[in-house]
């Protein structure tokens, strides 16, 4: 465990401490935990099959934990624009996406903070997630979503027993939406709550353990609002500070051409995106025009040797298809990292030399209704 009370910090510095209810500090500004100490391979424990092997490398070691077996998802070996990868398919989570690893931590740091009832907002995978593990753990929550949002998305996180409000506008406005309501409800957005990066980093735990202990030299995520790029600089520093690798991976980024705010700035040379706004695009998933954590998103690329790249909307729909025939079934969120990966390639951003592990962040059985159009031969 760590051998340090955890603590969490705003951007002006100031201090909270990690066992209270807090979403955000005084300054308006996120949340993060203090750098931790990270943990050795002689510290997991090899008896749970879960995330939760890696239970000593999180604040709060004493919550109990809100699991639904979430983590340990297969390595597998493919062959993408010339390379070889290893491919993490993050469907294989309990509820189809790898937003359960930060929910799971969470939900159980709310639960033993005394937290009743919550509000999340989500363009689908966060809010089933949060209603999933809300419900586990005993917790009441109200979801709100774009009206736009997939249908299937919606209906599990209703059957969990979660309130949902489906609310006309972008996905930046139900954001916003939720952040005036967040006085009447405490606010547990997983864009926002510092525990949930806590849970997110494990996957970086996960990898090193699945490449016998070794980190690889790149790692490709697509991207909203960063969370899982600021859990592998997390999990990743975490380990080399521990020893346990030389150097950290570098972290290359995917976004739908229609919305990337973190593509334009990493670009740009700017330390924050820029106010625009953006068409829609099928991937939902990454369609956030103002990420939460946008300065510490684009340090964490920048600190890792990272790039990013767009993608453009007509390369989703013949992702996912592409996929598919090889046997993985995504949501076009999620099938972005194919051309993104050609894009890299080709631009010499990683070559055969490398290492790349890329995730595949949730199933194709979230977007039924989007990729219905598939079969029918419709691309558009």
């Amino acid at each position: 465990m760590p051998d340090h009370a955890p603590v969490l910090t705003d951007r002006a510095g100031r201090r909270y401490p990690v066992d209270r209810p807090r979403w955000r500090g005084d300054d308006g500004s996120p949340l993060m935990v203090e750098p931790l100490p990270g943990i050795t391979r002689r510290e997991i424990d090899t008896g749970v099959n879960s995330q939760w092997r890696y239970r000593a490398a999180l604040p709060l070691p004493e919550a109990e934990p809100v699991t639904l077996g979430e983590g340990r998802t297969p390595l597998l070996e493919r062959e993408w624009a010339g390379l070889r990868v290893a491919v993490k398919p993050e469907s294989t989570n309990p509820t189809g996406s790898f937003k359960d690893r930060g929910v799971s931590v969470m939900i159980s740091a709310l639960r033993h903070q005394g937290v009743t009832r919550l509000l999340e907002d989500s363009s689908g995978n966060g809010g089933s997630s949060v209603a999933a593990y809300s419900a586990a753990a005993g917790i009441g929550a109200t979801i709100i979503a774009p009206a736009t949002t997939s249908a299937s998305k919606i209906v599990q996180s209703r059957l969990h027993g979660a309130r949902v409000e489906l609310v006309p506008g972008s996905r930046q406005e139900v954001a916003d939406e939720a952040v005036r309501r967040a006085d009447a409800l405490f606010y547990a957005s997983h864009n926002w709550h510092p525990l949930f990066l806590q849970g997110t980093k494990l996957i970086a735990y996960e990898i090193w353990e699945d490449l016998g202990f070794t980190a690889p030299s790149a790692v490709l995520v697509p991207a909203g609002a960063g969370s899982l790029v600021l859990g592998c600089a997390l999990g990743f520093a975490e380990l080399r500070g521990a020893g346990e690798i030389d150097r950290v991976p570098r972290v290359l980024v995917s976004q739908p051409e229609r919305c990337a705010p973190l593509a334009r700035a990493l670009a740009a040379g700017a330390e924050a995106v820029e106010a625009a706004d953006w068409p829609r695009t099928l991937a939902e998933g990454t369609a956030i025009a103002r990420p939460v954590r946008d300065r510490e998103v684009l340090r964490a690329i920048r600190d890792s040797g990272g790039a990013a790249t767009a993608v453009p909307e007509e390369e989703l729909l013949p992702a996912v298809r592409e996929l598919a025939a090889g046997g993985l079934f995504v949501e076009p969120t999620s099938a972005q990292v194919l051309p993104a990966l050609r894009r890299f390639r080709a631009a010499g951003v990683v070559g055969p030399e490398d290492t790349v592990v890329t995730v595949l962040t949730g199933s194709g059985l979230k977007a039924a209704s989007v990729l219905s159009g598939l079969l029918d031969g419709r691309e558009d």
